[in-house]
């Protein structure tokens, strides 16, 4: 018995998964509260809100943005490190991934940067930065070097003053 055990309990899931198949071949067919649920590719309601979930005033203020993170939290972030080139930015999952800059001035020290966007409200617990920071040894070699603890500090808050910003500036303008 215990050896047909795991291939009846795949059976019965894949029983299970096959009934719950909604699938209509008709082409003709429309299914307002599927489209309602998708619109414009997303999960987000008309006011920009988790339509599953309901959603706070916050959520919805963030106006039909079509991205998984505060749009506020977001935008300022791309603000704040613009500066830098953009390795990577992935606005449904609120990460922004920095490569390596040298300022013109340092030439022998470069950082990078990860900017992780934890929520879609406007919170100071919202945001993490990640501060990499490298200089060259004698041979002109990359090494890893020690980042002031109050970078990442400075720089989070650097991106909660500038969502602020950004979003008092849009409740002006509606």
């Amino acid at each position: 018995m215990k050896i047909f055990s795991p291939l009846l309990i795949a059976t019965l899931g894949l029983l299970v998964l096959s009934a719950c198949s909604d699938v209509k071949t008709d082409p003709t067919y429309s299914d307002k509260a599927h489209d309602d649920l998708y619109k414009n590719g997303s999960l987000l309601s008309d006011k920009g809100g988790w339509s599953l979930l309901g959603g706070s005033d916050e959520k919805k203020a963030t106006e039909n943005t079509g991205i998984g993170v505060n749009a506020f939290l977001w935008r300022a972030s791309l603000d704040t490190v613009s500066f830098m080139p953009i390795a990577s930015a992935d606005p449904f999952g609120g990460v922004i991934l920095t490569d390596w800059y040298s300022a013109p001035e340092t030439p022998n020290e470069r950082t990078k940067l990860n900017v992780f966007i934890r929520d879609r409200e406007l919170t100071a617990n919202g945001i993490k930065v990640s501060v990499f920071r490298q200089t060259k040894d004698a041979r002109g070699q990359w090494q890893d070097a020690p980042v002031a603890a109050s970078t990442a500090a400075s720089l989070e808050n650097g991106i909660l003053t500038r969502a602020r910003q950004i979003r008092i500036a849009q409740k002006q303008l509606n």
